[in-house]
């Protein structure tokens, strides 16, 4: 297989790291748990955000799994390993020390800690395991998760790379190609993990002990390399039936919305949310195939610092947060100026500092990058 780019895939990857940068805004306003919270919050963002939170971490690593089987059509297990390493461990790592201790800081403040500065409060920042203690990865817990995956998973990937006439493959081919709702088989093992595993093992992302997460989610992450290695059928099903994934996801959103509102026994609410999830997904990949299969000058730039923006968009979203949450101005007003300026600062950073500083931009994902963003040509940046 040649080095191939998917460019739909790329946009949805940039749209839902986008949502996923709004979705974290969003937390500041809505009436759950979060690091900081602003001094009022609003039922109204209660909707949207549940919606949201059903299918943008499952096609993140679905997206993630196709690109791992695009990754190792020209790489060896062990190169991709060593690039695993340096794309997502050396992040992690920088990230703990110096992105996520800023948000522990302003959540501390925001409980009442009493500490007269960043640079006093940092020593305890080793003091435990968050939420007891203050060491966490907090919104970075993707990269870990994603590293294991791909550390479990690769021997698996090198076989079915190493073999695409398997029987497996060419029967799944013939099935959605004469069944394309087969598609819909791949939502039993993931009702089967949420049914059995969900009650058991409440979400911490805290990795060790985490089971139901992470068994939930390496399912989408097998389910992506598996969807793209039968290549261009795939596409053509996705795309030749999005009106009727569509209107499956419509139903199956009506569903869930009655679903909240109703004592509704677990387990038939689990069928509905996974055939909701799944139902999204599918038409998500359908439209893009569509409408966004193209290149531009703009998607190779916002491709390429998608994973800047993910590093550092939440410590700044805190920091406009707590500084907003107790001034007396309109909800509204407050999540326009925090998306906003979420947005532009982590712009700048990107722009000013990472763009500019080669040595640094390994800690933030990149490989480094030797020419601006201004180069006509659209693989400059590849």
């Amino acid at each position: 297989m040649n080095k191939e780019r998917r460019y739909e895939l790329d946009w949805i990857r940039v749209i839902v790291f986008d949502l996923l940068i709004l979705y974290h805004v969003g937390m500041l306003f809505v009436p759950w748990g979060y690091h900081v919270k602003n001094n009022v919050t609003h039922q109204g963002f209660v909707i949207p955000m549940m919606f949201l939170n059903q299918w943008r971490l499952p096609i993140l690593f679905i997206i993630s799994g196709m690109g791992t089987r695009f990754a190792l059509s020209f790489r060896s297990g062990k190169k991709y390993i060593q690039e695993r390493v340096i794309r997502l461990l050396i992040p992690l790592i920088f990230g703990m020390f110096f992105i996520v201790s800023p948000q522990v800081y302003l959540e501390r403040l925001s409980q009442g800690a009493d500490y007269t500065s960043f640079f006093d409060f940092y020593p305890d920042y080793f003091n435990g395991i968050y939420p007891t203690g203050n060491f966490s990865w907090h919104h970075l817990w993707f990269l870990p998760y994603l590293f294991f995956y791909s550390l479990v998973f690769t021997p698996l990937f090198l076989y079915i790379r190493n073999n695409p006439d398997l029987k497996l493959l060419a029967w799944f081919k013939f099935i959605i190609e004469k069944y394309p709702f087969a598609l819909y088989f791949f939502t039993i093992p993931l009702i089967i993990l949420e049914s059995v595993l969900k009650p058991l093992f409440p979400t911490t992302l805290a990795f060790w002990g985490d089971w139901y997460i992470m068994a939930f989610y390496a399912m989408f992450f097998l389910y992506g390399f598996i969807l793209i290695s039968v290549k261009d059928m795939l596409w053509v099903i996705l795309e030749k039936r999005k009106i009727h994934f569509f209107s499956l996801s419509i139903f199956f959103t009506i569903l869930l919305l009655v679903s909240w509102q109703t004592d509704m026994n677990f387990y038939f609410l689990t069928v509905i949310r996974i055939f909701n999830i799944w139902s999204w997904i599918l038409t998500i990949f359908g439209f893009a195939l569509k409408y966004l299969n193209k290149p531009g000058k703009f998607l190779t730039y916002r491709n390429k610092a998608v994973y800047p923006f993910y590093i550092l968009h939440q410590t700044i979203l805190l920091f406009l947060g707590y500084y907003l949450k107790d001034l007396h101005i309109h909800i509204l007003l407050k999540f326009i100026i925090v998306i906003i300026g979420t947005f532009l600062i982590c712009w700048l950073i990107y722009e000013l500092i990472i763009l500019k500083i080669k040595i640094i931009q390994p800690l933030f994902g990149l490989k480094k990058i030797k020419t601006s963003y201004y180069c006509q040509e659209i693989m400059c940046l590849r």
